[in-house]
């Protein structure tokens, strides 16, 4: 066994990410978020993905035929999606951006953000100034689609527990923390990754993030000074309830004239 590394979220967690990730529909996701996005216009053209990650989605919305620009802060997972775009024969801009100042050489006829990214944002204000930054570089009447994880589903679902999952190529340990005073959840991730020489080194990784209602998230894009135009139980058409564990929200552009 290596030594321990401690390591920021999605640095160790990279590298294995896409296997324990390997549940999520990516398939279904972007085949929602074009409906979502031909609903409102918009069938091509730039299009901006927050928090991208290893490239997963932003690859499917290119196949759909979205020129896409994949915003993450991890130089870790945009190492794996630059090497999956390469392979792929993908032309996607890859920018290595904190979403909290993110800068773009021009607006974007849409933008996206998926499996719960905004949730890491924790300060209200600081999730005002990324929906803030989202409609300047939105073309006029531009869409936002994005999800996030809600208070209920920190609270009920993963509240203080351990999970774990142990695989041939690597293991991990997930040990939450949820305070409800504050919203904040925290989770502590050991992972057992096998090396190249048969051995398995320990690395560990601590997220953070926010739980938040659908009036906070309205009132959050009002403020930005985007407009609020739908939200549904996630990557459904059904309303949003008090149990619903994601939501999908549709914010609109405001401010700019298309003229």
């Amino acid at each position: 066994m290596k030594g321990k590394e401690k390591m920021e979220a999605y640095t160790g967690f990279a590298e294995v990410y896409d296997m324990f990730m390997d549940n999520v529909p990516y398939v279904d996701w972007a085949g929602y978020l074009c409906e979502v996005l031909r609903e409102y216009g918009i069938s091509d053209g730039l299009v901006l993905e927050l928090g991208c990650g290893t490239g997963n989605l932003a690859m499917r919305l290119a196949d759909a035929g979205y020129d896409m620009i994949g915003v993450d802060a991890s130089p870790e997972m945009l190492e794996i999606a630059m090497d999956k775009k390469v392979g792929g024969g993908y032309d996607i801009l890859y920018l290595l951006q904190d979403m909290r100042e993110f800068e773009l050489y021009g607006t974007v006829r849409a933008a996206v953000s998926v499996c719960d990214s905004i949730n890491y944002i924790t300060e209200p204000e600081e999730l005002v100034q990324v929906f803030g930054l989202v409609n300047n570089y939105l073309d006029p009447s531009g869409i936002f689609v994005f999800d996030f994880n809600t208070d209920y589903k920190y609270r009920e679902l993963l509240g203080n527990q351990t999970i774990a999952e142990d695989r041939e190529e690597s293991s991990f340990i997930w040990d939450n923390y949820y305070e409800e005073e504050t919203g904040m959840n925290e989770y502590e991730l050991t992972l057992f990754i096998r090396e190249e020489d048969g051995r398995y080194g320990k690395y560990q990784e601590t997220h953070v993030q926010k739980g938040y209602t659908l009036e906070e998230m309205k009132e959050f894009i009002q403020k930005s000074g985007m407009e609020f135009v739908a939200a549904y139980d996630a990557y459904t058409k059904e309303p949003p309830s008090g149990r619903s564990e994601r939501i999908s929200v549709v914010a609109r552009e405001k401010g700019k004239s298309a003229g």
